[in-house]
């Protein structure tokens, strides 16, 4: 059931919470799209919380047409809640999706763990070691979200080792609810360090060119997301779905 929407005067302007148009690339549809998605996926907007779409349309100087488009979009993602008579509310979490897109995003990347450690080059193995030297300085500034910014890129750059162009693309789409949910665990005391010695236990198997080890070093990564998150259904139950989640 849909709890009531945060009171107005509590709610920051949508102009606060959504990047500028200029800060995309695309057709304006595109563009709005985009800087929707990004502040539901950074948490701008909670779950739960209600898009007023006057408010938006007023922030990004668009009219209605390129608004209900982007809206349509991010409802087919599972990202808002268009309810007939009530409005258009960004989704609650799931821990269905949640572990779904947990098992998804792991067969994806230990299937790519594997093929990569058999196959891959000095000069990636390079690329590596740069950004998680980048990572190591980030976290010793105590910077979360440039360090995940980073984090992020390096599960880019193991997919993309592959040769497989698509497959970065496809887990992202896997990892989307997962993603979102990982926002309210961002500043968990320890958990970026702890992060950084996974990454580098990923890169000592890869150094080794051990398959086993590195499939052993990915899964236990992305395991402990999961295990961070789980607790937060109970509590946060104002920010879950009970009726899209398992028992």
């Amino acid at each position: 059931m849909l709890q009531p929407p945060v009171p107005a005067e509590q709610d920051p302007s949508a102009a606060d919470r959504l990047r500028p148009l200029s800060a995309f690339s695309g057709s304006l549809g595109q563009r709005v799209y985009q800087t929707l998605r990004h502040a539901i996926l950074s948490l701008a907007y909670r779950p739960g919380e209600i898009l007023r779409k006057p408010d938006i349309c007023e922030a990004l100087g668009v009219s209605r047409s390129p608004v209900a488009d982007a809206v349509a979009r991010l409802q087919a993602e599972g990202l808002v809640d268009v309810i007939p008579q009530a409005g258009t509310f960004v989704a609650r979490f799931s821990m269905q999706e949640i572990r779904e897109g947990a098992f998804l995003r792991e067969a994806i990347e230990v299937a790519a763990i594997e093929r990569v450690a058999e196959q891959i080059t000095d000069d990636q193995l390079q690329l590596l070691r740069r950004n998680l030297t980048v990572q190591a300085a980030l976290a010793a500034d105590g910077d979360a979200p440039g360090f995940y910014a980073l984090d992020a890129a390096m599960h880019e750059l193991l997919l993309s080792f592959t040769g497989f162009p698509k497959l970065a693309q496809v887990a992202e789409t896997a990892w989307l609810h997962v993603n979102r949910a990982r926002q309210l665990i961002l500043p968990v005391p320890g958990r970026v360090p702890a992060t950084l010695a996974e990454h580098q236990a990923i890169l000592s198997a890869l150094e080794a060119r051990n398959p086993a080890a590195a499939r052993a070093a990915v899964q236990h990564h992305l395991r402990q997301l999961v295990t961070y998150l789980e607790p937060l259904e109970r509590d946060r139950p104002d920010l879950f779905n009970p009726a899209k989640s398992l028992a």
